[in-house]
């Protein structure tokens, strides 16, 4: 059984959440901790990933905007979606929930080429 160590501060692991663990076997608790500094240095690729793709995204909104293109893309969107969703099925990750995660980042990219595309033309 799991305690829960509330009222101490120093009980935090690096998820930030109260640590239930101080009951469990030494060899449970270092196996958690491998596995969160595998899940945490996943997690900072993800942000750089998602990072260095907006760059190239923000790239792409700057030439549609200096070619008078629309921000959105259905065709392309739909092609990505498909794509990434084979991609998921391949790798064993639910298809619907990589089909959220690429809607939900095509919705900013396409808020980002908006605003390119409002902050180009005025300049015009």
């Amino acid at each position: 059984m799991t305690t829960s160590n509330m009222g101490d501060p120093n009980s935090t692991g690096s998820t930030g959440n109260i640590d239930t663990t101080s009951d469990v076997a030494p060899a449970v608790r270092a196996e958690l901790a491998r596995l969160r500094e595998s899940i945490d240095n996943i997690d900072a690729a993800v942000v750089h990933m998602l990072a260095e793709r907006f760059k190239c995204t923000q790239q792409v909104g700057h030439l549609k905007a200096a070619h008078h293109l629309p921000p959105a893309d259905p065709s392309r969107e739909a092609q990505q979606i498909a794509r990434l969703r084979r991609l998921a099925e391949n790798a064993n990750l639910d298809p619907a929930f990589a089909e959220k995660l690429l809607t939900f980042i095509i919705a900013e990219v396409i808020r980002h080429h908006e605003r390119i595309a409002e902050d180009t033309h005025t300049r015009d």
